[in-house]
């Protein structure tokens, strides 16, 4: 069984999810929330809740964003000891993309298969790549830690969308 490991300092480290369990609670959670995305409304999922607030459209968006972003990371990574890439502008990102154009059924279907590959390509990581590292210029993490990360990062957005039961 491979585990998932951060290194905290040089001489400790924390165990992880396994590999494994986190493709299967990615795949659990994506068809959870599938069924809840699809109905909420066209106009609702538009609808921001204030000035400087995501709509559902946006903070979706903002998770296929997510998703593109950590496959690179997440294939990259089993090649490279060390990778050396920017962290992404997610503002930026979600408002260059315009997510508010795009139907809601639509990005909820992208997303849902979008990670559906997504748990595949964590059911196949190469377990000798869990300790590589992806570095940015603040902070560095390595592909164990940014594999259950996906998932829990995911999880908070979804429960920003649908409530607190998509948490879990």
């Amino acid at each position: 069984m491979v585990k998932l490991v951060e290194i905290v300092a040089a001489d400790a480290t924390i165990d992880l999810m396994d590999i494994t369990e986190v493709a299967a609670e990615l795949e659990a959670t994506v068809e959870a929330a599938r069924g809840g995305l699809l109905a909420i409304g066209e106009e609702a999922a538009g609808r921001r809740s204030g000035p400087d607030q995501w709509s559902k459209k946006e903070i979706l968006g903002h998770l296929i964003d997510s998703a593109s972003n950590n496959h690179q990371r997440f294939v990259r990574l089993q090649h490279d000891k060390l990778l050396v890439m920017p962290s992404y502008q997610q503002v930026d990102w979600v408002r260059t993309q315009n997510y508010e154009g795009r139907e809601w059924r639509e990005l909820v279907e992208f997303w849902a298969a979008y990670n559906g590959h997504l748990a595949h390509v964590i059911r196949h990581v190469d377990e000798s790549a869990a300790g590589n590292v992806w570095k940015t210029p603040s902070w560095e993490h390595n592909l164990g830690y940014l594999i259950e990360d996906y998932l829990s990062h995911m999880r908070h957005h979804l429960a920003q969308i649908l409530g607190s039961s998509a948490a879990a």
